[in-house]
Formats: structure tokens, C-alpha cells, sequence
């Protein structure tokens, strides 16, 4: 957040002044900048749970009227923040102080309309028409589009799926960010004069090589981590077993989708809780994520993860699958095994190792895959370097990748990460390319 707002927000600083002049942190924009990504719970010796003592101040200064901080910070996210709608929605989350997102939305879009007439004055017309690519229109390709497209560069986005929105539209589901709500954000990226293709799957329908070819002089790689991992066990071929980026985009897409009764989802990631929240809203009585290892080392956000339990789904830790079962075709059961924690391993994560002796069935009619995503990169020529791990690489300072005039960020770069980390790379490879093609 620093890297978009200032030195505004430290939630060190901010903690030591809650105890130090409560009074005036709440009238202060710094208690709205939290995004909810835990890093400083994480990295806390005593794990102070901050975001929770930062809603806790939010709530209070919303209860007193303190709201001048808040309309600093709405200013301040409209002002550097692209996509500053669905960035409040998934990122900032008035809503948990009390506040109505109805309201909120429509003073951001006032905001905004008001930064776009000023802007407006201050144009002197003289724009480069230099023709910039960006393959992936999720938030990462979105900030690139935006940024580059405001200062009058020729942009054009390339997104494979049949509607643009890269995994703010397939992997997010409806009631933590309404589509309406990303329609807005492209629809005022398209008024930039940004030209948005759905439906091309560069490698397939336009090869990366062409690009250049017709005259583009920088490409943006954001085509974000929607490859799912499969997993390698006896009956995942079953009937109603799925992978969870595809059930989300199927419920996002308005498709009509079955759910079971008894539903499992095996992950402990986001993308894991989304779907399980998404089952439950589409009918499912009970449902159950069976994650290898303790909630401590659970990769998606605490909060999320409170919120699906209170809504009625159930996480069962330190269980690992073995094998699904079915009937004629269908599945009908699940075999796991407990698993136990062991020394840490390459990621810092303890290690877990099945407990022997420790097998157990139970039912399911449903079977929800979630056990990780990474990058599909198979279009990119060899002249493009990977990580071990399948992601691009890139410069750390220019996120240039190593061919030149190729830049890249988001997912495609770091594997699964939140909107807020995408947008800032979007936003810094911006500038990038700018200094490239003027160089």
C-alpha cells in the first residue's frame, strides 16, 4: 500500500499512535488503508491481530461520525489507486465497520468523475500513439491498460475468456465482488479509449510473435495463475468431482450449476473458501474443506475463513485424501488420512506426513479441487525465461521479463496473490514501458 498511497499508512506506526492518541486516529485515514492481507500479522512476534484492532477503530470512529478520515482516504484511493470501486469492495471492506458499499461506490464514482473533468482541463494534447499490448484484462493488466491508456498510449487487451475481468470475474465470487461493480471499473477503462478483445487466446488465436509484427512496441504479460493443480488420486475422474476455478466461473458466468447436499472441498488456499461460500449460497447443506495441515499454516485470508464458518462451512485440519469413492459413475464417498506436523519445509510451512493407521471414509456426493493454481505460459516463445516453479520471470526493479520490451506482473509473476499486489504491479510496469518505449 505504500508503494500507492505514501507513507500514510505503517501499521506499526498506526498501532503505537491507537495506544499513544486514540482520539485523533480516528479521525485519520491511516485506520481505512488496511487491506486485510495479514502480512503484518504474520510477521508479528506477539501475532497482534492488527487488522482486527484496525476494524475495531474504524467501527468506532463510524459509530461517533468520524468520518472525515474515511472521505481522505476515499480521495487518496481514487487518486492513486486504479480500479478504486473494486479495490474498496475486495480489498478495503467498509462494510465490516458498518458502513453501506451502496453509498460508498456511488461517492467513489462522484470522486472520480470530478479527478476526470479536472484532468480533462489539464490536457494539453499532445499524446504518444505508441501501441502498447496487455495479454490478461485481471487487475494487473486492467492497472497497465489504465495507467498507460491515460497518458494517451494506443492500448489494446487481449483476454482469452469470453468476458473481460481476468479472475475478478471467474475466481471472485458475486457476493464478495459484484460483477456490476468490475463492469464499471472496464467500462471506464474502455472511456480511456483502451480497446479490450475477449475471446483471444494468444498461442491460438493470435501467436505472441505476430504482436510485434503489427506494431506493438511493448507487451504487459498478466495473464494471471488459472491453470488449477490436479490432483493424482484414485476417482478424481468421478462424476462430481470438479476443479474450483472452474466451478466458480460456471457460478459466476450464470450457468446453471449443481451442487451436492454434502459437499468437500480439498485446499486451504482463497480459492478454496470462495468455493465452499459459493456452494453454500447455491444450496448445499453441509459443507466441509479438508486442509493437510493446521490453520496456522492455512494460505487464505483469517478473515475470509471466519466469515465462511460463520456462514456454516466446516474446515477439518491435518486431512489429506487418498482416494474417492463412487457408484455407477458418481461419486458417493471420500477416503482420507490424518496427517501431522513435522519440521518446516522449503516454503517455511511444517511439513505434514500421514499418521499411519489413521485412514477414515465418509460421504459426499460433491468433490471441490482446490489445491492450487499457477500461470499457463505455454504461448510464450523460449526466448522467455521461467522460474523453477512455471512463473514468468521478470526484472524485480522494471518487471521487464527477459526478452526486451516484454514486461510482466500480477499472478503470472508471483503464483496466486491478492488484487491489491496485482494492481501495484500493474502500476509500476506502466511506468516501465513508458520509460522503454520512450527510450
Amino acid at each position: 500500500m505504500t508503494e500507492m498511497l505514501g507513507n500514510d499508512y505503517s501499521p506499526r506506526r498506526l498501532l503505537e499512535d491507537i495506544y499513544s492518541n486514540p482520539e485523533e486516529v480516528l479521525a485519520s485515514e491511516a485506520i481505512w488503508f488496511c487491506a486485510w492481507c495479514y502480512r503484518c500479522h504474520d510477521r508479528c512476534p506477539q501475532a497482534l491481530d492488527l487488522p482486527e484492532i484496525f476494524l475495531f477503530m474504524r467501527s468506532a470512529a463510524a459509530k461517533r461520525g468520524r468520518m472525515q478520515g474515511f472521505d481522505k482516504a476515499l480521495q487518496k484511493i481514487v487518486k492513486n489507486v486504479p480500479l478504486p470501486l473494486v479495490t474498496t469492495v475486495v480489498c478495503f471492506h467498509p462494510e465490516r465497520a458498518s458502513l453501506k458499499t451502496d453509498e460508498i461506490l456511488d461517492r467513489i464514482e462522484q470522486m472520480r468523475e470530478e479527478q476526470v473533468k479536472s484532468k480533462k482541463k489539464e490536457k494539453s494534447g499532445k499524446f504518444s500513439k505508441e501501441k502498447i499490448a496487455v495479454i490478461g484484462s485481471g487487475p494487473a493488466g486492467l492497472t497497465a491498460a489504465y495507467e498507460l491508456g491515460k497518458k494517451g498510449y494506443d492500448v489494446t487487451v487481449f483476454e482469452a475468456l469470453s468476458e473481460a475481468g481476468g479472475m475478478l470475474r471467474k475466481g471472485i465470487p458475486e457476493k464478495r465482488l459484484p460483477k456490476q461493480v468490475v463492469a464499471k471499473e472496464i467500462q471506464f477503462i474502455k472511456d480511456l479509449d483502451v480497446e479490450i478483445k475477449t475471446g483471444i487466446k494468444i498461442g491460438k488465436d493470435l501467436h505472441f510473435e505476430n504482436l510485434k509484427k503489427e506494431g506493438f512496441k511493448a507487451v504487459f504479460i498478466g495473464a494471471g495463475a488459472h491453470k488449477s493443480h490436479q490432483l493424482k488420486i484414485e476417482g478424481s475422474e468421478l462424476k462430481g468431482v470438479t476443479y474450483a476455478l472452474d466451478f466458480l466461473w460456471d457460478a459466476n458466468t450464470g450457468k446453471k450449476v449443481d451442487v451436492g447436499k454434502n459437499v468437500v472441498v480439498i485446499g486451504g488456499g482463497n480459492v478454496a473458501v470462495d468455493a465452499a461460500r459459493t456452494t453454500r449460497c447455491l444450496g448445499a447443506n453441509e459443507v466441509t474443506i479438508l486442509y493437510r495441515r493446521s490453520k496456522d499454516e492455512m494460505p487464505a485470508n483469517l478473515r475470509e475463513v471466519q466469515e465462511a464458518e460463520h456462514e456454516g462451512v466446516k474446515i477439518e485440519f491435518l486431512v489429506s485424501p487418498k482416494r474417492v469413492l463412487g457408484e455407477s459413475g458418481k461419486v458417493s464417498g471420500i477416503e482420507c488420512v490424518r496427517m501431522q506436523l513435522g519440521e518446516p519445509d522449503e516454503t517455511g510451512r511444517k511439513k505434514a506426513s500421514p499418521v499411519e493407521g489413521s485412514d477414515f471414509k465418509r460421504e459426499t456426493d460433491m468433490v471441490i479441487l482446490a489445491i492450487g493454481e499457477s500461470p499457463d505460459l505455454g504461448f510464450l516463445p523460449k526466448g522467455i525465461e521461467l522460474n523453477e516453479d512455471g512463473t514468468l520471470w521478470v526484472n524485480p526493479i522494471t518487471l521487464e521479463t527477459s526478452m526486451p520490451g516484454v514486461f510482466g506482473g500480477g499472478d503470472a509473476v508471483s503464483g496466486p496473490a491478492s488484487v491489491i499486489e496485482a494492481i501495484r504491479d500493474g502500476k509500476r510496469a506502466a511506468e516501465a514501458i513508458e520509460n522503454y518505449v520512450k527510450s
